[in-house]
């Protein structure tokens, strides 16, 4: 017989952790959170909580020992920590989608190889190679970036041939980068998929993504997209769970473009801010999605029941809470973080 999963690991302790406890326990699952700082936000909400670095083998065994099953709430988790974890509960999602998310240039080449197309790109060890690329492109300008551990902007920078290629390589660390091509986009999308451990399928309809500063500030959902878009990016999204033979949840960011073409532009290997419109607008949330397929439960079939407009604080945003907590038609979900970002 089967063993009953009652507890589940999280490694890391932000608010994708935080919410994704909280909707754990609405299914009677327990949270153990694992994270190396003090009073993180998932730490709040749950009473099992290790502070501990995540190469602290000692800990990360007792860690284990405690749970059924571990998952991760984002997607800088080394990979020697989910193999070392591995040895002795199961890991979900895979340590290959964990591997293929982390570096940009493994994460393109996997899209491309299971036909989802990206912007062109290249790998770069050095200026000349920036240079050699916009003359392959025929183009005067491209994005750099690290190949990881950027997010929200940071880790890149656009280049055009008014700048030096060395002071752009050097400006970001003298590494191996990823030369992308400038889209054009028109809009900004993401769809997220869910996958249980029988191989079910749940896709969340995508939403369109607004960004104030490199950062996510507003998802609308239903997204006002032509029914053609809407079925390829969620073909797109089912495709890229069957390949990775997710359990869990992941959420494919796109850009579209004006004549309506679905460029993919990265992998979140975990439950997704733009996400967050599921909590309230839905039968069934991204983190109860997520903590079903984890914890051997089916995922549901999703359904829309209220137009949301999920809108993140940022910054001095917040000096607007009271105005949201006073209104009827808002529901206000708070991180748990000491400092707000700018």
């Amino acid at each position: 017989m089967k063993q009953k999963i009652t507890t589940v690991g999280i490694l890391g302790g932000g608010q994708l952790g935080r919410m994704s406890a909280l909707a754990g326990a609405r299914l009677g699952l327990k949270s153990h959170i694992y994270c190396p700082e003090p009073d993180c936000p998932a730490s709040q909400v749950t009473d099992l909580t290790t502070i501990s670095d995540y190469n602290n083998e000692d800990a990360l065994k007792k860690f284990a020992d405690s749970v059924d099953v571990i998952t991760y709430e984002f997607e800088n988790i080394p990979l020697e920590t989910v193999d070392f974890l591995a040895k002795f509960k199961p890991v979900y999602p895979s340590r290959k989608l964990l591997e293929i998310s982390q570096d940009r240039l493994k994460e393109k080449s996997f899209l491309n190889s299971i036909g989802i197309e990206t912007a062109r790109w290249a790998a770069c060890n050095s200026p000349n190679d920036i240079t050699q690329t916009l003359m392959s492109w025929q183009t005067s300008k491209c994005i750099l970036k690290t190949t990881r551990f950027g997010y929200d902007g940071k880790g890149q920078l656009k280049h055009d041939d008014k700048k030096s290629t060395s002071e752009s390589f050097l400006a970001l660390g003298n590494q191996t980068l990823i030369i992308e091509e400038i889209i054009d986009f028109e809009l900004e999308s993401s769809v997220i998929v869910a996958r249980d451990t029988l191989g079910k399928i749940s896709i969340f309809p995508p939403t369109v993504n607004n960004h104030k500063n490199h950062i996510l500030s507003e998802s609308i959902a239903p997204a006002r997209l032509d029914t053609d878009i809407i079925r390829n990016a969620m073909s797109m999204a089912s495709a890229l769970a069957e390949a990775v033979d997710l359990v869990g949840v992941l959420a494919l960011e796109l850009f579209i473009t004006k004549d309506g073409k679905l460029i993919a532009n990265e992998i979140a290997p975990r439950t997704h801010n733009s996400g967050h419109w599921t909590m309230d607008g839905c039968n069934v949330s991204q983190f109860e999605q997520h903590m079903r397929a984890v914890s051997g439960l089916p995922v549901l079939n999703p359904v829309q029941h209220s137009a949301v407009t999920m809108i993140n604080l940022i910054g001095d945003d917040v000096l607007k809470l009271p105005e949201y907590l006073a209104m009827d038609n808002a529901c206000v979900h708070l991180y748990g973080k000491a400092e707000a970002r700018e």
